[in-house]
């Protein structure tokens, strides 16, 4: 409940930004707002300060700012309207004006990651130490891509695509430029160089991991389950477990096939204890979810790097971060439409909220840095050239631009009944991933 809660907040904050982005620019530009509106459908709060309705309204997707004159209808002619109303008219307006007003909102989106971002970096961040150490496999998932195209344990990336990767980090990023194209990575074995081919079919788009391939790793106790045989051992947080029954365990990932080859047998477990060796005799308890499972109730201790820099580093570690955020989102887009990424890789709200009010559990800088994120996929998005959406109308705006007179009514008309069919359809189909990703796994 509290996810949910802290994702529809923290996803009113966008919305917010963006309307009011709207909302400030109309009112420079002296045009009359009639409603301010956080959510859509019934209204739950409202409150009327001077010209203009605020409200907070039941369905909590997203909102609007009407402005007098702006439906289509009104973009023609107003003579409902008075001489005084008209000069307050969103439709009166020269059209270089108009999209000022339209676009406002997108830019307030893209803006925001610019004045956030630097507080993550002032108040510091936690990075996985991992992101920032070479490519080097820790494991191997059974049954993946990378299985299946030939990588093992200990393989370092040097190159993929004949770019360098000196870190995990530069070869996510790698993976998400060559998305959809066949990926030829260089890799040191031992004391030869060689060369592995993979084409990802989800275009690799979630880093080295979504293709089977997990970073080193040490077996390091980060949190015991209460009550569960770890504990009831004397297992403490910090313990390396080095090995079962004299079976040595190198990193995280020997832990569990040990365990499951142990079963329900009395097992000597042997750890360092800040720098002291010591042995436990620990018997793991049999799953009641799946009677085949046995459990020793521990979950691995995640190394972090914890940075925080000066004013003037933090605002240019910001600056880059929401640069490389939006450049990622682009080529997302761009290998989406060019079919080179999985439709499956698109979330709706329900992936929004969840990811938001996860974030909202953990630290400031992790809050600030999943609404940049969203923020930025939010202005982006609300550019395409799609009638209904920001992006439409400025679409619509240029070509009058162009030919120094507005489309017609009825070609305008068309175009946004043609642009709400297929955002509903986009809809749905972002409703069905987010089913589908909850009760399937998918």
């Amino acid at each position: 409940m509290f996810t949910l809660v802290a994702g529809i907040l923290m996803l009113g904050i966008l919305v917010f930004i963006h309307e009011f982005g709207h909302f400030l620019v109309a009112k420079l530009s002296g045009v009359k707002v009639l409603k301010f509106s956080l959510g859509f459908g019934p209204r739950l709060l409202s409150i009327r300060y001077g010209e203009t309705d605020y409200m907070i309204c039941a369905i909590p997707l997203g909102g609007y700012v009407q402005m007098l004159g702006e439906s289509v209808g009104d973009l023609g002619g107003e003579g409902a309207l008075t001489p005084e109303e008209r000069k307050r008219s969103f439709a009166d307006k020269p059209v270089s004006r108009r999209m000022a007003i339209v676009a406002a909102g997108p830019i307030m989106n893209l803006l925001l990651p610019f004045l956030i971002l630097p507080v993550a970096y002032l108040v510091g961040v936690n990075v996985p130490a991992y992101l920032e150490k070479p490519a080097c496999v820790g494991m191997v998932t059974a049954d993946s891509e990378a299985e299946s195209a030939g990588f093992a344990r200990g393989d370092c990336i040097l190159r993929i695509n004949g770019d360098l990767v000196p870190a995990w980090s530069d070869a996510n990023r790698a993976l998400i430029s060559y998305a959809g194209y066949a990926l030829d990575f260089s890799v040191q074995r031992d004391e030869q160089v060689i060369s592995i081919l993979l084409t990802p079919e989800d275009g690799g788009l979630e880093g080295l991991e979504s293709i089977g391939l997990m970073p080193a790793q040490r077996a390091v106790v980060g949190a015991l389950a209460p009550g569960m045989p770890a504990e009831k051992a004397g297992l403490q947080v910090g313990d390396e477990i080095l090995a079962i029954n004299d079976h040595p365990i190198a990193s995280w990932y020997d832990l569990s096939p040990l365990i499951q080859k142990t079963g329900a047998a009395q097992a000597v477990y042997r750890v360092n204890r800040q720098g002291e060796t010591l042995t436990f005799s620990v018997q793991t308890q049999r799953s009641e979810e799946n009677p085949d499972e046995y459990l020793l109730g521990v979950a691995p201790q995640l190394e972090t790097s914890f940075k925080r820099f000066g004013f003037a580093a933090a605002m240019n570690a910001g600056a880059d971060r929401a640069m490389e955020l939006i450049d990622l989102t682009l080529v997302f887009l761009k290998k989406l439409f060019a079919g080179h990424v999985p439709s499956k890789n698109i979330g709706g709200p329900i992936t929004v909220i969840q990811v938001a009010g996860q974030a909202a559990q953990t630290d400031l800088a992790s809050i600030l840095s999943v609404l940049a994120f969203l923020s930025i996929q939010l202005g982006i998005l609300n550019l395409l050239p799609i009638p209904i959406l920001d992006g439409g109308h400025l679409f619509f705006n240029f070509f009058e631009l162009i030919l120094r007179r507005p489309l017609s009514l009825k070609t305008r008309e068309i175009a946004q009944q043609i642009g709400l069919m297929l955002l509903l359809g986009l809809m749905i189909f972002a409703f069905y991933n987010d089913i589908v990703r909850i009760f399937f796994g998918g």
